[in-house]
């Protein structure tokens, strides 16, 4: 903790003990850019699977993950969900990993978001 009578503020960046007296401005932080995570349409990988992955993975309903599905199934992908980097990426490995454990070729992958 440092000594007591140490008016010294240098541990605190944004305080400013002399000088003016005006409001300090902080850093205006950037948003972290998001990532979708989309699955994409196979031929062979069931569509009670498909609900499962986003039932699992995704925490979606039954319905999210149905809608979710034949958009899937009818445009050649769909969106399961919008993730920071990290998070996406995680995402990615456990749907591909989960897929070839139960010998479906149901793949992920991650976009940036707009």
């Amino acid at each position: 903790m440092g000594n007591s009578n140490d008016n010294n503020n240098s541990n605190y960046p944004f305080s400013n003990t002399e000088g003016d007296s005006a409001v300090q401005s902080v850093p205006k932080l950037d948003t972290p850019k998001m990532y979708k995570v989309i699955l994409l349409n196979d031929d062979y990988t069931p569509m009670d699977f498909v609900v499962l992955v986003l039932r699992r993975f995704f925490a979606k309903t039954e319905e999210q993950a149905t809608q979710i599905m034949l958009d899937v199934h009818k445009k050649g992908a769909g969106v399961a969900g919008v993730f920071s980097l990290e998070i996406a990426e995680m995402k990615v490995m456990q749907v591909n990993q989960f897929a070839q454990l139960n010998q479906n070729p149901l793949k992920s992958t991650l976009e940036e978001e707009p």
